[in-house]
């Protein structure tokens, strides 16, 4: 497959990073080479990826039979990978419509491959902090019903936004743009370290050139999740959320987790 204009592969991709470290194909050289340096410093960043993926697969199905949620916007998506948000929404209900946004021309070009037969499905290339853009967009307004539920979800992404863009905002934002019975799926890096928050922060801000916002508290998580009224278990490390009983989740050191809940938009 040849790449998008422009793109240039020797500049680490936050999403082409995450897909290498849960072993996927479709990333570069440059993208291992960050991930490897990184895991040097944060060892246990291979295993909060995979306890992110379980996450995101735990939330969708809970989502699609606990709440009769069928509309799903997935913002700052990444790659495709196995067992993504519309095959397992459109396992419980095949009528199930999923927009996967995100700003990566990768991420449009192999999207769009994949999902080219799933006339429920579409992705969108946009910055996700661009919301009118995104509800305006025709995959939007082709695939999302305003008079139904929607859930979106910001898995692992605000960490990607900095403070001078306003997440808390984003959030808000995006909050107000939902019909009733929506919801929203929000967690972020989040380390009690300063020392590990400022290195990482620096370090993929550096290698991203600039595609990065930084490594937040607690707090700050729940900050961003004002607009919502948070279902159980609330705010938690994510591999807890829900977890089942065969789960097993892959096991963190100490410097560093990924923090976040779901919850209802308040209207």
């Amino acid at each position: 497959m040849s790449l998008p204009y422009g793109v240039d592969v020797t500049i680490p991709s936050v999403a082409r990073m995450y897909d290498s470290l849960l072993g996927g194909q479709d990333n570069y050289p440059a993208d291992r080479a960050a991930c490897e340096e990184l895991l040097q410093h944060v060892p246990s960043m291979r295993e909060l990826a995979l306890n992110n993926r379980e996450f995101l697969r735990r939330v969708v199905q809970v989502l699609a039979t606990e709440y009769g949620v069928r509309q799903f916007i997935d913002h700052g998506s990444g790659l495709p990978t196995q067992d993504n948000v519309h095959e397992i929404a459109q396992r419980v209900d095949p009528a199930s419509r999923v927009v996967y946004i995100d700003s990566d021309p990768i991420v449009r070009t192999i999207g769009g491959v994949l999902l080219a037969s799933n006339k429920n499905t579409a992705v969108l290339q946009a910055d996700m902090r661009e919301t009118d853009k995104i509800f305006s967009s025709e995959p939007v307004r082709r695939l999302i019903d305003p008079t139904q539920p929607v859930a979106a979800l910001f898995v692992s992404v605000l960490h990607c936004i900095p403070d001078r863009d306003r997440p808390t905002e984003l959030i808000a934002r995006v909050a107000d743009r939902l019909p009733p019975g929506s919801m929203m799926v929000v967690c972020q890096l989040v380390s009690e370290s300063a020392q590990v928050r400022d290195f990482v922060s620096h370090f993929m801000d550096e290698q991203t050139q600039g595609h990065w916002g930084r490594v937040r508290e607690k707090k700050d998580v729940a900050d961003f999740c004002a607009p919502l009224e948070m279902i159980e278990p609330g705010l938690v490390e994510v591999s807890t959320w829900r977890s089942r009983t065969d789960d097993v989740p892959a096991q963190l050191s100490w410097e560093w987790e990924e923090y976040g809940g779901v919850g209802f938009v308040r209207h």
